[in-house]
């Protein structure tokens, strides 16, 4: 059985032959461990298509989640200078601005007096607001614009050409035997990157009224960002909503701020296209995993486990078994990135002793890989939840 139909029977809730294996990796790690330099990985869609399938390869994973747009293929144009210092890489751009690029890490988009830049509420006026992607090559900006060229686009014609260059790559290079996941950010997740976060939260309070047409019109935008996934070739969308959980907002005020701009997402994307969409939701989950799941998501993954989180498993399974599909749980820190061995071994099998029976679990960390995870910890996962996960 491939990957692709591996996932694609767990993401319905059955019993695949064996338990599918499939982590998200943090963009530090890509860049220190698949071979491919930074740049190449940050800038190109090429480049970041071969770092996914390398890793994806190594680990044995079923699938690939494209967490990165694709990347317009004029992007040198725009470059003044590039300037390295150690491990350090720094991108100078002709506008003035830079970008600097650690070793394990996301790179960061600075002004020229390096701030970087967010808009205050009161700029902002709901029906400009349309999607917005905090990791495009020219980071944040107001009214949203892709890359350097300044062309605003609205509606049909928002996203440019390129967006899903990485996934259809992906596709093409995988032979269709990988589960190929695409990622939308949430309109709250958005709306977080566009204040920055401490500016954002104050508002839920300060102007809830304007904070809600500010979603809503980030909605729309996130409906055909999904759909355009999909119709690309797909084989799932990701909504990536890591701020909902409870250390940043309570339970009323997921319901309030989050669940009914999801719910919407989700069936928008579900109007068009008949595959699963899930959520991924990072920390503390453990009070409001029904509210997920009645925002009609398919899956919900990362699941943290304390300390990091607040999800016991086996009241997530007991809530969740057979309604929606799991992904996740192992902690990525105290048992991925710290463990030995014999960790590693333990984390894995107690996952599957409590979530395997009857399918709909795809063993994964709970959250992104840490940059400097070893990667022979990875590979022990992978050969493990295939030696381990099979089905009688």
């Amino acid at each position: 059985m491939t990957g692709k139909k591996r996932m694609d029977i767990a993401m319905h809730c059955g019993q695949p032959d064996r338990v599918p294996v499939m982590c998200q990796l943090s963009i530090g790690h890509y860049f220190l461990y698949s071979g491919i330099d930074r740049l190449t990985i940050w800038f190109t869609s090429e480049g970041f298509a071969d770092a996914l399938i390398a890793l994806q390869r190594r680990y044995n994973f079923d699938g690939i989640l494209v967490n990165l747009h694709g990347r317009p293929p004029d992007w040198k144009k725009y470059v003044e200078n590039i300037e390295e210092q150690n491990d350090e890489i720094c991108v100078r751009w002709k506008n003035g601005c830079y970008t600097k690029f650690p070793a394990d890490d996301n790179p960061h988009y600075y002004q020229a007096d390096g701030t970087v830049y967010h808009p205050e509420l009161s700029e902002i006026e709901p029906e400009k607001l349309y999607y917005i992607d905090p990791w495009q090559i020219s980071g944040i900006n107001y009214p949203f614009t892709w890359d350097f060229s300044g062309e605003e686009r609205s509606g049909v014609n928002f996203f440019p050409e390129y967006i899903n260059d990485t996934i259809k790559k992906v596709i093409e290079k995988t032979n269709g035997a990988v589960s190929v996941h695409g990622e939308v950010y949430s309109p709250f997740s958005q709306l977080l990157e566009l204040l920055n976060y401490e500016e954002a939260l104050m508002a839920l309070l300060m102007d809830p009224g304007k904070i809600h047409a500010c979603l809503e019109a980030l909605t729309q935008g996130t409906i055909h960002l999904g759909i355009s996934e999909a119709q690309s070739g797909a084989d799932a969308v990701l909504i990536s909503s890591a701020f909902a959980g409870s250390g940043f907002l309570s339970r009323e005020q997921y319901e309030e701020f989050v669940m009914p701009y999801e719910k919407k997402v989700i069936r928008g994307i579900k109007e068009k296209s008949d595959i699963p969409v899930y959520t991924h939701t990072c920390g503390g989950i453990g009070d409001r995993l029904d509210l997920m799941m009645d925002t009609g998501t398919n899956g919900i993954d990362t699941l943290d486990p304390p300390p990091l989180g607040t999800v016991e498993f086996e009241n997530a399974i007991a809530q969740t078994k057979g309604k929606v599909f799991i992904k996740g749980n192992i902690d990525a820190v105290n048992e991925l990135l710290n463990g030995n061995e014999e960790i590693i071994r333990n984390a894995v099998m107690k996952r599957l002793n409590i979530a395997k029976a009857g399918g709909g679990y795809i063993l994964s960390t709970a959250c992104s890989v840490s940059p400097r995870t070893d990667p022979a910890n990875l590979e022990l996962l992978g050969r493990l939840g295939i030696e381990n996960g099979r089905y009688d």
